[in-house]
């Protein structure tokens, strides 16, 4: 298996996230991307470093002001008399407010969602780097039955087109499709990950050349919260090409694979040329999140029923925290995933 990576994503390395009136630990650390490649060179895969190219297949995705921003709104900070060594918003726009303010603090809650994004010096080197792995790993996919792995982080399902969103920056696994629906003409998005990928449904909303489905916990008992439910299906072109599949809080190996299933159906239906999994391992029973209770034989049986779809693949790391049990959850959803009938 190939696999896409770049040293600069461990330059993101934030120690806190404030969450729950506190600070605690960020379970986004630069420790996930060593230990993910660490995985990837113990499994003998072969291994490539992404070239950094250039901000256009970003900016296909991204709106350019958003792109800017996060390129020069660590400078803007530091430069700042008072401020604390890490970029956090304290005010965001709700549902009233319609206007993009130029003031650094009024447009820095803008441009993010929530307080789960801080940003450091080396945020969008980090970020930048994680979406050329995906760039860069869409373009090294073939035409058959391959298989790429892109080792992105930090991770970019939450991310919108213009909006910071659950510790993403930019979305990778959206950036990757469609680049991808230039060569295949259809793609479709299959997200493993424990919870919705809330930027991803909106970035492919209205188009008909990407299905997107997302199995994740139930939103209305954890985040994203606003999004994911069963009933968006997406609008226009895309109408009946988001297929959101909520589980209740806790649901173990059989309730997920079933949903899996039923992923893989409507991709089978939809009838794509290529196929790109945003993978999460978040959905553990051993992960800090601990939403749903899957464990290592839940990670087989997903990673067979997606290859035996028989698609080019490619997978996007999403989340997935550090715990016990992160290496054999990779090690076993890849092995059980190149061992599968095609």
């Amino acid at each position: 298996m190939l696999v896409v990576h770049h040293p600069d994503q461990a330059l993101h390395d934030p120690v806190h996230v404030f969450r729950n009136g506190k600070f605690i630990d960020q379970p986004d650390r630069a420790e996930r991307y060593h230990i993910f490649l660490s995985i990837m060179v113990e499994g003998g895969h072969q291994i490539v470093e992404a070239p950094l190219g250039s901000l256009d297949p970003i900016t296909a995705i991204h709106h350019p002001d958003y792109v800017e921003f996060l390129q020069t709104v660590y400078d803007r900070w530091s430069a700042t008399p008072g401020y604390g060594p890490d970029v956090i918003p304290n005010v965001h726009p709700t549902h009233r407010m319609h206007r993009k303010p130029k003031e650094l603090l009024g447009e820095l809650g803008w441009y993010s969602n929530s307080t789960s994004c801080p940003i450091q010096r080396g945020t969008w080197p980090a970020v930048f780097a994680s979406a050329q792995s995906a760039i860069h790993a869409a373009d090294r996919l073939g035409d058959s039955n391959g298989l790429v792995y892109a080792l992105c982080r930090p991770p970019g399902h939450h991310a919108y087109t213009d909006l910071m969103s659950g510790v993403c920056f930019l979305n990778n696994a959206a950036i990757a499709a469609n680049r991808l629906v230039g060569r295949f003409g259809k793609v479709a998005i299959i997200d493993i990950d424990v919870h919705h990928g809330n930027g991803t449904q909106s970035i492919f909303w209205n188009r008909a050349d990407v299905l997107v489905c997302s199995v994740h916990v139930d939103p209305t008992v954890a985040a994203p919260y606003y999004t994911g439910y069963a009933d968006e299906t997406g609008d226009g072109p895309g109408k009946n090409l988001t297929l959101n599949l909520p589980l209740p809080l806790g649901a173990q190996n059989p309730e997920w694979v079933a949903a899996i299933d039923r992923a893989v159906a409507a991709v089978a239906h939809y009838q794509p040329g290529a196929l790109v999994i945003s993978l999460g391992f978040d959905a553990s029973k051993y992960d800090p999140v601990a939403a749903l209770n899957v464990t290592d034989e839940g990670f087989s049986a997903a990673a067979g029923r997606l290859a035996k779809l028989g698609l080019p693949t490619l997978v996007v790391q999403e989340g997935g925290y550090i715990n016990a049990n992160l290496r054999m959850h990779m090690a076993t959803f890849f092995r059980a995933f190149e061992a599968a009938p095609k």
